[in-house]
């Protein structure tokens, strides 16, 4: 049976929207998957991983938990919300390997080693930009060594994406991921950008700069369109590599996705 919560302890959080679909969170999803693979699969125990605030209907804690058995058959994934009500929904759901109990930011999850993954998904949107760096301080105090946390914002139905995957010693990349074929131009994943990022969209930040150098390749490989979006996608990629930290390459570029590194794209004034 999941573990509850003492009634003496008080989440720490807000409850958010709770806007959730099925497969909505496939992009970051697979990206996990492929990633954070090796560290999943070297753990001594069963690795450990949190679905932190996942809304008003279990279907990404389950979806979590298929795709992380592929990779890890003995996986043990934790949907944590905030919403009593919500926890109460999801427990039908629950199976070996597989829970749901009430928390927040405290992550009411067992274990000493630390968690292996902590996928937090349309949560910190919600909250002001203030609130993003103890939040992050927070949660990768709770992972494992080589543990990972993401954290990021997309669209209802999972055709738009932006991530940050962060380390224990703090942020390491930014990943931009996008069904390529309702994609205009690559600036329009602005408006999914992450909290610590989203207000920073403006003249003289780097991650204004990194969008407007996107378009601008993106612009210039249209004739590779004719091929397709994928192929223009990945010639924009390779014309922004020599300017910007990129960390992945046509491998995943041909999966609709671009990695950059954190402290390219991190807002004036902050690490």
């Amino acid at each position: 049976m999941p573990t509850r919560v003492p009634p003496s302890s008080r989440p720490v959080g807000t409850v958010t929207r709770g806007t959730t679909n099925p497969n909505r969170l496939r992009r970051m999803d697979r990206w996990i998957a492929a990633v954070h693979a090796s560290a999943l699969r070297r753990s001594l125990h069963p690795p450990t991983a949190v679905d932190l605030g996942y809304g008003a209907a279990p279907w990404t804690v389950v979806e979590l938990w298929q795709r992380l058995r592929a990779v890890r058959p003995d996986v043990r994934v934790h949907g944590v919300e905030i919403d009593p009500v919500r926890v109460a929904a999801a427990l039908p759901y629950a199976r070996e390997g597989l829970d749901f109990r009430r928390g927040g930011f405290e992550l009411p999850v067992p274990g000493d080693a630390g968690a292996s993954l902590i996928r937090a998904a349309n949560v910190l949107r919600q909250y002001d930009e203030a609130q993003v760096g103890p939040a992050w301080e927070r949660l990768c105090a709770r992972l494992a060594p080589d543990g990972l946390l993401v954290e990021g914002t997309c669209d209802e139905v999972g055709r738009r994406h932006v991530w940050v995957a962060l380390g224990p010693e703090g942020p390491r990349t930014v990943t931009f991921a996008a069904r390529l074929g309702t994609l205009a131009t690559p600036s329009d994943l602005a408006e999914r950008l992450p909290k610590a990022l989203i207000h920073r969209n403006v003249p003289g930040e780097p991650v204004h700069a990194f969008l407007r150098d996107f378009d601008r390749a993106w612009a210039a490989a249209a004739p590779y369109g004719a091929l397709g979006a994928r192929q223009r996608w990945i010639r924009a990629a390779a014309a922004l590599a020599p300017h910007w930290p990129l960390t992945d390459g046509p491998r995943r570029w041909r999966q609709g996705e671009l990695t950059v590194r954190w402290e390219a794209l991190a807002p004036r004034g902050l690490p």
